[in-house]
């Protein structure tokens, strides 16, 4: 087991099968395994196995005889499933595994930059209160968010997470996704209509990049974008002009494209903008939740019974 895991079902997980654990993300430097890598590691541990987060699972991998694989992702990009599925093992997924953690990482996000809490923070450390003969409550008034609308682009697990958070806070929400009948909006019409645009969206072929200089043009005026989902979702270059010209008044955003921010870009000096690195998943909980859903899916395995989450359901036959 080369994922992070730890709780009651990591607890489950020792009962169910002999484990030898190490966790990628506790190596320094970090540790993400090659498919022959790994496939020299199961065969050292003979393991018939193995739970993974990072590390490539195909090629010599799937030559090992497996009696399953589990990887700790919604979406299991790290395993080659057609691989498996021809090698009839069962290949076992997380969906939903950070929903609430990312959903909270967005409120804050949004909260963050519409109180310009980094910038105030930053005073208050630096000794600077009173900076310029100002005060505070002249520096930092904003704008409250109860009462205004937001629109998110994507409603799956972490769109859903959001959505009853936001509506808590006062917000009206509304969201597109063409998959999702729940789900009302076209993206043009959210655009034209929400106070706070968020992104939960998937990168596919149809999504990369569907937020460029067009949509953001297409935005109310003032309003905060948020982006907690991928970077390649929307176009840099194109927020950075939305947010000079003040098309877009304040924005959060949780990833950059190849995880990696230059330190002289345009955002890094922009006081509305909040920047956090690919944080939004980072919980406790979320590794034990994650440790839960594979123990349950494993027992049910293991019992000859249909794991919940299974993303070829086929290999098991009818």
């Amino acid at each position: 087991m080369t994922a992070p895991l730890r709780g009651p079902g990591f607890a489950k997980l020792r009962e169910l099968v002999d484990v030898v654990y190490d966790p990628w993300i506790e190596q320094t430097p970090l540790r993400i395994y090659s498919a022959e890598q790994l496939a020299e590691r199961i065969s050292a541990e003979s393991a018939d196995l193995v739970v993974v987060e990072s590390d490539s699972v195909a090629g010599p991998v799937l030559d090992l005889g497996l009696r399953a694989i589990a990887s700790t992702r919604g979406d299991p990009n790290n395993v080659d499933i057609a691989g498996a599925t021809a090698a009839g093992i069962p290949v076992l997924n997380t969906p939903g595994r950070n929903a609430d953690a990312v959903a909270e990482m967005t409120v804050a996000l949004l909260l963050a930059a519409t109180r310009l809490l980094l910038p105030a923070d930053a005073d208050v450390r630096g000794g600077n209160i009173f900076r310029d003969g100002s005060i505070p409550y002249q520096r930092f008034r904003g704008w409250e968010i109860a009462g205004r609308t937001a629109g998110l682009v994507g409603l799956g697990a972490v769109g859903r997470a959001t959505r009853w958070r936001l509506s808590g806070l006062g917000l009206r929400v509304i969201a597109h996704d063409p998959y999702n009948d729940e789900a009302e909006h076209g993206l043009e019409e959210l655009l034209g209509e929400a106070d706070v645009v968020s992104l939960h969206a998937p990168v596919t072929d149809d999504t990369a990049g569907m937020i460029g200089a067009e949509q953001f043009a297409a935005m109310r005026d003032g309003v905060v974008f948020l982006n907690t989902a991928r970077a390649q979702l929307h176009d840099t270059d194109a927020l950075v002009g939305a947010l000079r010209d003040g098309k877009v008044a304040a924005a959060g955003l949780d990833h950059f494209v190849g995880e990696w921010l230059p330190t002289d870009h345009p955002l890094v000096g922009m006081p509305n903008v909040v920047l956090t690195p690919h944080i939004g998943g980072a919980t406790w909980n979320t590794e034990a939740r994650q440790a839960q859903m594979v123990a349950d899916d494993l027992e049910a395995l293991l019992a000859g019974n249909a794991p919940a989450h299974i993303v070829n359901p086929e290999v098991l036959g009818p």
